[in-house]
């Protein structure tokens, strides 16, 4: 399978506002995998994981990494794992056509299913996960950097452990924090069973694909997240923070799943919208109606371009 195209999604041009990133001599690495960056501090500490890139065209985290190596970001206590994940769909990256680097063979973030991490099938993106496997699985906490194409306020993913939802909260932004169950497509990596119990993983969705304010927010959340640990070693290259108001949590009850070719919403939303009223009509998936389950139902990533066996939007309520 081969990532959409601009023309495929039926997009308008697209504007990139960020560079591309030069990962010059950050691409060795220095602990025996090309782009992972490991810092061990002496005094002991969590182990951190923070990986960019699994989606190749998604460059903001790229730009944070290689700001990160450049200023010599070093943990206080613990362990600082950096990972650029998917290399080779980043070296596709253009700015002409700024969608078609998401992969090379497939969905990098659909394929943390041990079984299939186990399996003998290959591909590009399989082979390095299997490589990275290790690295991600000795995390004690991970945040994986990610943007977004859609419309839509960024937002934490928690991983299935209740430790992640916490510490969404605590680093307070982006200010909402959305606990789900994955994809039908595929386990993500923050879906891992290393992050069910005692580990902790976030997905940050933080904003739309190549802009200075997605970077901004990265920046920001990821700093907040190595000081909630303990690890930030204080006037070395990270932003002056005030604090912030705990983040709210939300809980998707219904993961909706495009099964035909025929999906549409009933008009333009944009993630982070709220409908008042339960069984509010929202979307019709050929002839069957997909209508609100709840009052005060947040729309989370709706996808108004969503193919067949895709998530089209998960449906979630405020529990804080």
């Amino acid at each position: 399978m081969k990532p959409n195209t601009l023309s495929d999604l039926g997009l308008p041009p697209l504007e990139v506002r960020l560079p591309m990133p030069e990962l010059g001599p950050w691409r060795a690495g220095n602990a025996g995998i090309p782009g992972v960056w490991r810092f061990a501090a002496a005094e002991a500490g969590p182990h951190l994981v923070v990986s960019a890139v699994v989606h190749g065209n998604e460059i903001a985290g790229a730009l944070l990494l290689t700001r990160w190596l450049r200023d010599g970001v070093r943990p206080r206590r613990g362990t600082l794992t950096l990972v650029f994940a998917n290399l080779p769909a980043l070296d596709r990256f253009d700015p002409a056509d700024p969608t078609a680097s998401r992969f090379v063979e497939e969905d990098m973030n659909r394929l943390w299913a041990p079984a299939l991490l186990g399996g003998a099938r290959r591909s590009v993106e399989l082979d390095r996960a299997r490589t990275l496997l290790p690295v991600m699985t000795r995390a004690d906490v991970l945040l994986d950097l990610h943007s977004m194409l859609w419309p839509s306020d960024p937002l934490f993913l928690s991983g299935p452990g209740a430790a992640a939802r916490t510490l969404g909260r605590a680093i307070g932004t982006p200010p909402l924090v959305v606990a789900d169950d994955g994809h039908a497509a595929g386990m993500r990596l923050i879906d891992h069973p290393r992050f069910k119990d005692g580990a902790s993983a976030l997905l940050l969705e933080a904003g739309p694909h190549w802009q200075p304010e997605t970077l901004a927010l990265m920046e920001d959340a990821a700093a907040r997240l190595l000081r909630a640990l303990g690890m930030a070693e204080e006037g070395v290259a990270l932003p002056v923070q005030a604090p912030l108001p705990e983040g709210r949590l939300a809980r998707v009850t219904r993961t909706v799943t495009a099964t035909t070719t025929g999906f549409a919403f009933l008009r333009d939303f944009r993630g982070g919208e709220v409908i008042e009223r339960r069984n509010t009509l929202i979307a019709l998936d050929g002839e069957v109606e997909v209508r609100t389950p709840h009052d005060d139902c947040l729309l989370v990533m709706p996808s108004p371009r969503v193919m067949r066996g895709h998530t089209a939007v998960r449906l979630a309520r405020f529990e804080v």
